[in-house]
């Protein structure tokens, strides 16, 4: 993710609903994505919607309406007003079928992206890393990185997808249905609130096809081990107060955790066993000076990617600081595109397993290096609540 790993890749949709107003080509850019109503009809349609409901849900009642509110067009607005974004305010009733196979294949990305010379303040920032070429994961994905995956969600420019991972429930060892993304995949900050549809599909695509072999490609391909939706979502505090569609504001900050459901029955199976893996998390990781290699996985969108295929790069970290006041963040030389924002960035840690250590959040226009916040003690205290909540 050259840019700032911002919510990703916009998705077109088979069945479009009345919220996306987008449409993406075969390479999932949205570049040339049109209005597919008239101004004088979309203002027309505007005084028929329904308003969406401004308070949260409290009943199965409450949900159905929510539901009812998007499939009659409600989810049009995007009102600042209406528009939760407190972290108490999330909330995702699940909508069957909604991400259907034409959706997820028509993933576009709409990346944020900083300058090449991203200028640091006075932290701790290291020279510019030269450029790692990505490389393919291999497949079958669910052999060689089952706890990887992307997350599909909707936004007021239209259907989008960024990169996720499975990871470990201390409430639940072994049982897992926490998912590690970035917040900026889940959440606006400062400019909004909470996006919509959040959905997780673990080893998208796993066989690893081109996205021309997709073409007449089923969601059993796409998502063999299912559709997860999230039932809850966290992000810091600091994100919401501080996160920017532009540019890297926010970006220490830039993690949230999910917990999941299985849209259709998993067998009573959590997502962990329905994978049969799940990621450590290594809160407080140390400096750079010694952590030699750092690898970061991703589903990249933007050319010469197509957003259907996992990618990897892996090297030695460097530092990069932004604000002097804001912790230092990793640094790794890749040139992944947009659609990896939120992918995992794992090491090995001290007893010798691989955990996770940061996320994508930002990089460069050229697409040479990404950029993720070190987890320190506010994430650590992000995702035992998400845990608690459902201990």
């Amino acid at each position: 993710m050259p840019s700032i790993r911002r919510p990703l890749i916009a998705v077109a949709a088979a069945a479009l609903l009345a919220g996306a107003a987008t449409a993406c080509g075969p390479s999932g850019s949205n570049d040339d994505a049109k209005a597919t109503t008239s101004p004088s009809a979309t203002a027309a349609a505007r005084k028929t919607l329904p308003k969406l409901p401004t308070s949260l849900p409290t009943s199965l009642g409450d949900l159905k309406k929510w539901e009812q509110a998007y499939k009659d067009g409600g989810w049009k607005n995007w009102d600042k007003s209406s528009w939760l974004r407190k972290a108490q305010d999330f909330v995702n009733p699940v909508i069957d079928g909604l991400w259907s196979n034409d959706r997820m294949k028509g993933a576009g990305q709409d990346d944020k992206q900083v300058p090449a010379d991203v200028p640091a303040d006075q932290g701790k920032t290291d020279p510019v890393p030269a450029p790692e070429a990505a490389r393919k994961v291999g497949s079958p994905y669910h052999d060689n990185a089952p706890a990887v995956g992307k997350l599909f969600f909707d936004s007021p420019k239209g259907p989008m997808v960024c990169s996720a991972t499975v990871v470990d429930d201390p409430a639940h060892p072994g049982k897992s249905n926490l998912v590690w993304t970035a917040g900026h995949c889940v959440h606006a900050g400062k400019s909004g609130g909470w996006y919509r549809n959040i959905a997780f599909v673990p080893d998208y695509n796993d066989a690893g096809q081109s996205a021309a072999a997709l073409a007449n490609a089923g969601v059993d391909k796409l998502a063999p081990y299912g559709v997860w939706w999230a039932d809850w979502a966290g992000t810091s505090d600091e994100w919401i107060a501080s996160g920017s569609e532009e540019g890297g504001g926010g970006s220490p900050y830039d993690f949230a955790v999910l917990h999941v459901t299985p849209a259709k029955g998993s067998g009573g199976k959590s997502l962990q066993e329905t994978v049969g893996a799940a990621m450590p998390v290594w809160f407080d990781a140390p400096s750079t000076t010694q952590i030699k290699t750092i690898g970061a996985w991703g589903y990249p969108a933007e050319a010469p990617y197509d957003g259907q295929r996992m990618y990897a790069c892996q090297g030695k970290p460097g530092r990069l600081s932004l604000l002097a006041s804001a912790p230092t963040e990793y640094r790794l030389g890749c040139t992944m595109t947009g659609g990896a924002s939120g992918g995992g960035w794992f090491a090995t840690m001290p007893d010798g397993k691989q955990g996770l250590v940061s996320n994508t959040s930002i990089g460069p226009i050229t697409a040479t290096w990404l950029a993720g916040p070190r987890l320190g003690a506010d994430a650590k205290k992000l995702y035992d609540g998400v845990s608690k909540k459902f201990s």
